[in-house]
């Protein structure tokens, strides 16, 4: 397959006129030696280019390293093309924030807000987030003259249910990478997904997603009775849900105590009230809780004895199982795209084949029966956690993508 170039300018997708509108894993020690780094340079504007109509996997992501990558020298800020969700429920309040709506899969107006953005506020590198975003950010970036850097948080061409979707957004993507200086993946899977796209692995770099370590996790033993099966979600047909709810009544069928704690909103009503007739079908009306959404989701984690994410497909690096690590609860998750690459089947976490109930509550189970012991699932989930996957180490990453792109300017 010819590899795709990351260096020719995009600027022949406009009209004539220009006024038309490798694995990053830091340890703790790196981590010092990047703050003096930092310490040394000025700081550099870095717009973040987002969605914001959700707040789930990728916002978590965008809204940590707003937190975190000033400590390595560059300053945040947002350009938010759906604002919805994400300006509301952000935790960086204090990093700048600009709307700029989009009427349309392609609105020049907003393309030309964030260049004047760019240019009006100093910033010396944009980064995007999706398919959209890519699109606005790479030709407000060449607008602009400065470099823009991609992240990719899941495939895009398998990333949802519908095929015209998919369709739309893959081509999107790659007519917008034209002349991106850097892809960031947060997963191996992804980064091997991105080259078979026909992208170099000289620009890829992979920075896994990370979440906070925790202050504190409370002590906890091994769970005695009803065991609390949990799911965090924004709940969508690719989050596999029908085949948890399969599972569960599968595991009462065995006498086995459980019930099913699930948080999160669901993406449509009509996806929320297929989901619903599907418990009434299978009896399990007593056995599920439905929370909705939150904004902090480590106390309801802890109200969890083991964390499921029964995905079909679609999965880049799912910051809920981080934060299901960090909390000590153990994952249950299936074989799709980096989650075996978070979770070590049988050390920290299970693995389950994606589609089928019947494997998923088997390896279920094998916990709850006592074949795995629990303690050492949650104790080993704790320290890989920590070990690799904490929102420093992220950050961290993300800063040595940053640097590699501004020593080739």
């Amino acid at each position: 397959m010819p590899t795709t170039s990351l260096s020719d300018s995009p600027l022949d997708l406009l009209t004539a006129s220009s006024d038309v509108p490798a694995t990053a894993m830091a340890s703790e020690m790196e981590l010092v030696d990047e703050q003096r780094y930092a310490r040394a340079l000025k700081t550099v504007r870095v717009l973040h280019v987002i969605n914001g109509e959700h707040y789930s996997g990728a916002e978590r992501v965008q809204d940590l390293l707003a937190a975190r990558l000033p400590e390595l020298g560059f300053d945040v800020g947002f350009a938010c093309v759906k604002p919805d969700r994400f300006p509301k429920m952000r935790q960086s309040r204090s990093v700048a924030l600009y709307e700029v709506p989009m009427r349309g899969r392609i609105d020049l107006r907003s393309i030309v807000k964030v260049r004047d953005i760019i240019r009006r506020e100093g910033y010396e590198l944009v980064h995007a987030h999706t398919p959209r975003s890519a699109l606005v950010g790479r030709l407000a970036s060449a607008l602009a003259r400065v470099p823009m850097v991609y992240h990719v948080h899941s495939p895009t061409s398998r990333d949802t249910t519908h095929r015209v979707r998919n369709w739309l957004n893959h081509y999107s993507e790659k007519l917008s990478l034209t002349g991106v200086a850097r892809l960031i993946t947060v997963s191996e899977s992804l980064a091997r997904h991105m080259q078979r796209q026909g992208y170099s692995s000289d620009h890829i770099t992979v920075v896994p997603n990370g979440v906070p370590v925790l202050d504190e996790v409370p002590q906890r033993d091994a769970p005695r009775g009803t065991w609390t099966l949990g799911a965090v979600a924004l709940f969508r047909p690719r989050k596999g849900m029908e085949v948890l709810l399969d599972a569960l009544a599968l595991l009462r069928q065995q006498n086995l105590p459980v019930q099913l704690r699930a948080v999160g909103p669901f993406e449509t009503p009509e996806y929320e009230a297929d989901i619903k007739r599907r418990v009434a079908r299978l009896k399990l009306e007593d056995a599920v809780h439905w929370t909705g959404f939150t904004r902090d989701v480590n106390p309801e984690l802890l109200k969890m004895d083991l964390f499921v994410l029964p995905s079909l497909f679609g999965e880049g690096l799912p910051m809920v199982v981080l934060e299901a690590m960090a909390a000590g609860v153990p994952v249950v998750g299936t074989q799709v795209e980096g989650v075996p690459e978070a979770i070590r089947h049988g050390i920290d976490g299970l693995i389950a084949n994606p589609g089928d109930p019947a494997d998923l509550s088997n390896t279920i189970a094998r916990v709850i029966t006592g074949e795995l012991s629990w303690p050492l699932l949650r104790a080993n989930a704790l320290a890989r956690h920590a070990e690799k996957f904490s929102d420093r180490s992220m950050a961290t990453g993300v800063a040595a993508a940053y640097r590699k792109v501004l020593a080739a300017k």
